[in-house]
């Protein structure tokens, strides 16, 4: 049986009630073996995501810590990530993946946030094994220190204890890679991570080619599916992630707010060049199109029904 097969079984009791973002995440993961999970930074980027088919939402600490102009080094508070990932389950209907990085602080904060997130509609938290405040694992030359196994153990196990729906995904990353502690150890946390309770562990690489990850992957004997975050190893694609049949999720994670970086600055600097809009305006979507995004058509509805 594969690792993706097995991983339905803790979905089975959701199947007798009115199913739960979990367990639909779950269920996906089950059925599709492999599932596509887009980063958002705001409930349109949500929407967006929705519209363009993924499986699910990835809430990243990255890209809300670039919104606010900060740098991704523990500075968004648990609050304002919560806050956006409770105004994104409002308007998107997709299963919610949270990046809560360090979990906040220790075991203790991870018991409240656990608690917090699920209650806000999330139906997946991300902890990793650094040690807090961290520092966002793709920068150059940012410190990059992990913290004692048996600590993050504890993290893993009080998050699992505090979860209400057993069909909530606890998703362990482990960092070994990124710190440059090697694959042995990588494979060790794993290992530990799953032993703990993890539904998933997430291995994540900066390297520039799938190499270091595909090594791990053929040394991984648990049966915890793999997720994987391929931003710096672009050409890890579906083919090839479902050819090593370990992988149960593939999380793009910071494209949305790359792409809208893109964007902006593109229409910007050409309406400064243009000396006005009349060039770029040919380009953008309508104010239409952002009318259906808000869903006007709703309000003009309900002004009709209820506006006398």
């Amino acid at each position: 049986m594969s690792l993706i097969s097995d991983f339905s079984h803790t979905s089975r009791s959701s199947k007798r009630k009115v199913p739960t973002a979990a367990g639909i995440l779950r269920a996906r993961i089950a059925e599709q073996g492999l599932v596509h999970v887009m980063a958002a930074h705001s409930p349109l980027s949500a929407i967006l995501v929705e519209e363009a088919g993924f499986d699910g939402i990835w809430a990243s600490g990255f890209e809300l810590s670039a919104l606010y102009g900060l740098p991704d080094v523990s500075l968004v508070s648990m609050t304002q990530h919560l806050d956006m990932v409770r105004a994104m389950a409002e308007q998107s209907s997709l299963p919610i993946v949270a990046d809560i990085d360090t979990g906040f602080g220790n075991a203790v904060n991870v018991i409240h946030a656990v608690r917090q997130y699920e209650r806000a509609g999330a139906a997946a938290v991300v902890i990793e094994d650094k040690t807090f405040p961290k520092v966002t694992s793709l920068a150059p030359e940012g410190r990059q220190e992990l913290v004692r196994i048996e600590e993050f153990v504890g993290k893993i196990r009080a998050a699992i204890a505090s979860r209400r729906n057993p069909d909530f995904l606890v998703i362990a990353r482990t960092e070994a890679l990124i710190a440059g502690s090697g694959e042995p150890e990588a494979l060790m946390r794993a290992a530990a991570y799953e032993e703990a309770g993890a539904d998933m562990i997430l291995i994540h690489s900066k390297q520039d080619t799938p190499d270091e990850v595909e090594s791990f992957l053929n040394g991984w004997s648990g049966r915890a599916p793999i997720v994987i975050v391929p931003t710096t190893y672009p050409q890890m694609n579906e083919q090839r992630i479902r050819a090593l049949s370990k992988i149960g999720m593939v999380i793009y994670g910071n494209h949305a707010i790359r792409a809208t970086v893109t964007a902006m600055k593109d229409v910007f600097v050409r309406v400064r060049k243009d000396g006005g809009i009349h060039h770029v305006n040919r380009d953008l979507v309508s104010v239409e199109e952002i009318f259906r995004l808000q869903r006007m058509d709703r309000v003009r509805d309900d002004e009709k029904k209820f506006l006398t």
